[in-house]
């Protein structure tokens, strides 16, 4: 974690502190400094990894974090829904190299209140913070209305974590040792999953749902 000491700030004024979390350091400068050109934020810590974000939360108190919804390792939502209940003071912004209506709708479940396109400009970004400070949701338009328009995912929570994994190459035994379950009942969460989206198989249920924004 690099800590950030407060710049020089007139009097009275209030800086909005952030936590900028990306794996990519060329990416994870960028973002900090052009976060550090507006003159009403400023950037208190920076990561690379998701497993630093709630650590480098706890110790330095943001008022919003910055973060890749696609860290490696790690699922953006899932990273929110930890930093939100660990830290619920601070608002979660997270940026995503291929936004879907799926993330979008996870990540706000999961108490995120902004979720915009990595290749937004410095300006966007910057109003969009100030935005959640504000309390208010930030999102694209266009995926705004993808996101309206999508269908909902029939999959449980433990079928969809089951299909994750799967769809990282994990066989049924690799995922059953991951989360802690027998192989028949990885067994049989693909094969309701298989049933929920139609699919002929796994690869095509992968296939369907990474399509639909599932995963």
């Amino acid at each position: 974690m690099v800590d950030h000491p407060l710049r020089d700030r007139p009097e009275g004024s209030v800086l909005i502190r952030i936590l900028v979390a990306e794996h990519l350091p060329l990416v994870r400068r960028g973002l900090v400094a052009s976060l550090e050109g507006e003159s009403d934020l400023t950037v208190v810590a920076d990561v690379g990894s998701g497993e630093d974000i709630v650590p480098a939360a706890l110790d330095v108190r943001p008022d919003a974090a910055v973060i890749d919804a696609d860290l490696p390792g790690a699922d953006g939502p899932s990273l929110a829904a930890r930093l939100v209940e660990k830290a619920p003071r601070c608002r979660v912004m997270l940026l995503s190299a291929q936004p879907n209506p799926g993330h979008l709708k996870r990540a706000f479940a999961a108490g995120a209140l902004g979720y915009l396109s990595i290749e937004v400009g410095p300006e966007q970004l910057a109003d969009g913070i100030r935005r959640i400070i504000a309390g208010r949701r930030v999102v694209d338009s266009e995926l705004a209305v993808a996101a309206l328009e999508a269908a909902e995912c029939p999959l449980t929570p433990r079928e969809h974590e089951v299909l994750r994994l799967a769809a990282g190459g994990a066989r049924s035994k690799e995922i059953a040792a991951e989360l802690g379950l027998s192989a028949g009942t990885v067994r049989n969460h693909l094969s309701r999953v298989l049933v929920k989206t139609g699919a002929r198989n796994r690869v095509d249920a992968v296939r369907i749902a990474t399509e639909y924004g599932w995963l």
